[in-house]
């Protein structure tokens, strides 16, 4: 994305990361869209996704009696599922003599859209020997276990007040008395954003024949003093006294008000060698400071050794509340989930083990099987009623045409399958009802999801869709592609392409706006925002670092938050339940 992390519309001229809220936000100069810069960082460094820290609060209803002469003692204890393996994070309290406890420790748990994160819940009969032993120094084997109940976090986050009720079990997962609840809430300061206007005076010149080309880059510097980029302005031309459009940074971009943010202003190249015209470390707190002063700030040059003529100004400083991708999504808005496969001839004969579409004996899955399954299981619990369309492209179908778009269920009206397990079971049948032929066109499964999504706006704005397509080589339709997912640009519609096998993929990459400039048409129309994400399984397995579902899933829910943001729509208001009766009014005093 070229030296200036960008991933805009003019080859890096425009604002990344600010995080623009209005209606034509990623339309004009400057008006930024996802954290684009921060992303290219996190990307090379295994760190990318939405990380949102959720506190966890449980109760229990109608637990089992242990005890003989009093009722039972209950503590619960929370666990993570790692990898297979069981990872605790957290222990409430000990509730003396009750069996509908209401805990008041919470267990704090980092949510990660793009992973399927197992919950366990295992409550105990704390002995009342053991009621002076702090509790995490409990051994649990010595206590009597109440019973345990199992969930996903995004079971939780999906739900519209963010509870949860499970039915207790034991540990052979038969059934047994009582029920837990658990309820999820998003911390206030994840919701928090500060929106700053810029603008320099008396910038030194870097250029020869006209003036420099200016533009800022915001970074959080880290523990460790690396500077990680949150956001840019956007470049300003012929101009030493810019001023800049508003830029919004969350306070997940910047920690907290009194951690070390770098602000740098570069003379912009195209070749995307830029210049430095000064530097400076400042914070939240004093960036308001520096508001409220009205006085400027000087730049310095590279590592502070000299300074500058040049000074920083904020005309604007507003912190505000944004709402989240939690939000929307425990509010009623989904994700719906569609996929589209490759059934061209370049993946082999599927009855050879060589080729990518085989169906090995033993249950191994093919890289088809990797990506769909992947995927589903995490898409599925954003999705209520779990019926998928599926497509496959690029073969001749039993009527003995050639199909570049046709239903892997085999039916002609309906499109749909039921979880994953429908994908999976559609997908492994057309193999064996099709012949693989070609070429490779994503424009008209592309244009069969648009109109789903476009049909979808009518009806109301709480639906957004995510098609996953799944290929193994080159597409010849690339200029009809372009101007497609042109076209789908505006509507409620992100795109996951995932390349497997060993083909060339060169040309995959420039669907994905992630290469510093977006999508144009035939006919010069830019794409409103990035809505494709392409992913070679190649690669992504050999770097080891992430999976190949986060990286396709990562930017997901930026991409969502743009487009709901950028069109003013907004959460719906929380369900309430109905109001407990109010207390009878203190008697009258005679």
């Amino acid at each position: 994305m070229g030296g200036c992390f960008s991933g805009d519309v003019r080859g890096g001229t425009e604002a990344v990361g600010g995080g623009a809220t209005g209606a034509a936000a990623g339309q004009g100069q400057g008006q930024g869209g996802p954290n684009e810069a921060l992303d290219h960082f996190l990307q090379g460094h295994g760190l990318r996704g939405l990380c949102t820290p959720l506190e966890l609060s449980f109760s229990a209803s109608k637990l089992r009696d242990m005890d003989a002469l009093s009722k039972s003692d209950p503590m619960l204890v929370v666990y993570t599922k790692m990898d297979g393996r069981l990872e605790e994070i957290g222990r409430t309290e000990v509730i003396l003599n009750s069996l509908e406890p209401l805990w008041i420790t919470k267990a704090m748990i980092n949510y990660q859209f793009e992973i399927v994160q197992p919950l366990v819940f295992r409550i105990y009969d704390i002995d009342t020997k053991y009621h002076n032993t702090p509790v995490k120094m409990l051994n649990l084997a010595q206590q009597d276990f109440l019973g345990e109940a199992f969930c996903n976090l995004s079971e939780i986050v999906t739900k519209f007040n963010h509870s949860l009720t499970l039915n207790l079990r034991n540990g052979s997962g038969h059934a047994l008395q009582g029920t837990m609840t658990v309820h999820a809430e998003e911390t206030a300061s994840s919701r928090m954003a500060v929106e700053m206007t810029f603008h320099c005076l008396n910038l030194d010149n870097k250029d020869t024949f006209s003036k420099s080309d200016p533009f800022l880059r915001v970074s959080r510097l880290s523990e460790s003093a690396v500077a990680i980029p949150i956001c840019k302005t956007e470049v300003i031309s012929n101009n030493l006294n810019p001023v800049w459009r508003p830029i919004t940074l969350t306070s997940q971009q910047y920690s907290s008000r009194d951690d070390p943010l770098l602000v740098e202003c570069f003379d912009f190249d195209a070749s995307g060698d830029h210049e430095l015209m000064g530097a400076l470390q400042t914070t939240i707190a004093q960036l308001e400071n520096l508001y409220k002063s009205k006085a400027g700030a000087n730049f310095y040059s590279r590592k502070g050794q000299k300074k500058l003529k040049g000074q920083l100004f904020l005309d604007t400083f507003q912190e505000k509340v944004q709402h989240t991708f939690l939000d929307y999504i425990s509010s009623g808005f989904e994700l719906n989930f569609m996929v589209a496969v490759d059934f061209t001839a370049s993946n082999g004969d599927p009855r050879m083990p060589q080729s990518l579409h085989y169906i090995d004996p033993s249950g191994r899955l093919n890289s088809y099987q990797q990506a769909i399954l992947g995927v589903s299981e995490v898409l599925q619990f954003y999705d209520k009623d779990r019926r998928f369309p599926a497509w496959g492209f690029g073969a001749r179908i039993p009527q003995g045409s050639v199909s570049h778009c046709f239903n892997l269920n085999a039916s002609t009206n309906d499109c749909e399958v039921v979880g994953f397990e429908g994908i999976m079971s559609a997908y492994s049948s057309t193999l064996y009802s099709v012949s693989l032929s070609g070429p490779t066109l994503f424009g008209p499964v592309i244009n069969k999801a648009a109109e789903i999504a476009s049909h979808s706006v009518q009806y109301g704005n709480n639906r957004y869709f995510v098609l996953l397509i799944i290929t193994d080589g080159v597409i010849t339709d690339e200029q009809e592609t372009k101007d497609s997912i042109v076209r789908a640009s505006d509507l409620p519609l992100s795109i996951l392409i995932v390349g497997v096998g060993n083909a060339d993929f060169t040309q995959m990459r420039t669907l994905d706006a992630d290469l510093g400039k977006r999508l144009q048409s035939s006919t010069g129309r830019v794409a409103t925002r990035d809505i494709v994400q392409f992913v070679p399984m190649r690669e992504v397995q050999a770097g080891g670092q992430v999976t190949v579902v986060q990286s396709l899933l990562e930017e997901l829910p930026g991409q969502f938050l743009e487009y709901m943001r950028t069109r003013g729509i907004k959460p719906r208001p929380p369900q309430h339940a109905l109001a407990p009766p109010a207390y009878p009014p203190p008697p009258p005093q005679l």
